[in-house]
């Protein structure tokens, strides 16, 4: 093998690594950030949320994480709407009971999700 050929493996994994280590940071932190922002947004929150509904929000808010660093990755930007479009239509009757809990919920995992995707697209160097 020569130099470049070694140079350009090592770049695939950095790359590799780097998309990787995102989808962990994200994962790993996005429901202490929901959970804290809804704290702060409503002292009884907490007390207000069945064990049900935060089980069901964390499988939920995880497969977002994953669709929507996938889609900022990708530069499919456009895909984002639909993924916001379909939590919303799918959880229309849960969003009757508590929109508050569910309308913060999903906008600051959104949010979240799109501010760690912009982080990893500037460091794997593709920008914006």
């Amino acid at each position: 093998m020569t130099t470049d050929v070694l140079v350009e493996v090592a770049s695939e994994y950095e790359s590799i690594l780097i998309a990787l280590l995102g989808y962990g940071v994200l994962l790993v932190t996005s429901g202490r950030v929901v959970t804290e922002s809804l704290a702060w947004a409503d002292d009884g929150y907490a007390e207000s949320v069945t064990d049900t509904d935060r089980d069901i929000g964390t499988i939920v808010g995880k497969t977002e994480n994953i669709l929507l660093l996938t889609f900022v990755l990708a530069g499919a930007y456009a895909a984002l709407a639909i993924v916001f479009a379909a939590k919303s239509i799918v959880r229309s009757d849960d969003m009757k009971n508590n929109s508050l809990f569910y309308l913060a919920g999903t906008l600051v995992n959104v949010t979240y999700s799109l501010v760690v995707g912009v982080v990893v697209r500037v460091l794997l160097g593709a920008g914006l």
